[in-house]
């Protein structure tokens, strides 16, 4: 049975299956470590290996879930990368989270003296390289960290990973899109039959030269 066949037997997936295929999110990289070794479902002939629907589609509704406990005021998500920026903007928007994009300054979570210093509860990192410092700093000082990670992330002082394609303009889109959508159902915001006003179209970064 080709995985197309099995995801389509799959009833609890948030959005049909050909959704999250044309997004790109289950496209990896050409590396895999250890730890992200449990969310792949297999490679390309190319050598991209590619991450698991499914599991991608049950840890969004478990980190949904996670992040409804707390008071939007208390999280904050970061991105450092271009393209997870208005993501990132979109999703705050939407549930009252505080974006940081752009450079993360060292100490907003540790220097209660800085202009920029935020008492965090909870940090939604969307690449844990490029998000390095955020993530280093919230796991000094207690911080759980919900974080995008892609085929060959490291995954220090990631409490719940979301294995996703972290890189593409469509397919963090989506993740936001999807993960903003599930916490205000979560919440009771948002009935479960219904979407946000916008589609993910809105949450995704215009295409732009590719990064250094």
């Amino acid at each position: 049975m080709s995985e197309k066949e099995e995801e389509k037997e799959q009833p609890e997936l948030l959005i049909p299956l050909e959704v999250y295929l044309a997004s790109g999110i289950r496209i990896g990289t050409h590396i895999k470590n250890k730890f992200m070794e449990q969310f792949i479902y297999s490679v390309r002939p190319d050598g991209l290996y590619l991450l698991d629907v499914r599991k991608i589609n049950e840890r969004i509704k478990v980190a949904a879930r996670f992040i409804a406990q707390y008071e939007p005021e208390s999280i904050v998500a970061v991105s450092a990368r271009l393209y997870a920026k208005k993501p990132v903007q979109k999703f705050c928007e939407y549930t009252g989270a505080i974006p940081v994009v752009g450079r993360f300054m060292p100490g907003t979570f540790t220097n209660p003296s800085l202009r920029n210093y935020i008492e965090a509860e909870l940090l939604i990192a969307s690449d844990t390289r490029a998000d390095c410092q955020a993530l280093s700093e919230a796991g000094e000082v207690g911080i759980p960290v919900v974080a995008l990670c892609d085929t060959d992330s490291v995954c220090s002082y990631v409490d719940l990973v979301i294995p996703a394609n972290n890189k593409g303009r469509k397919s963090l889109a989506l993740i936001y899109w999807l993960l903003a959508r599930q916490v205000l159902r979560e919440r009771g915001e948002l009935p479960p039959d219904k979407d946000l006003p916008e589609g993910p179209e809105a949450f995704e970064t215009k295409a732009v030269s590719i990064e250094k």
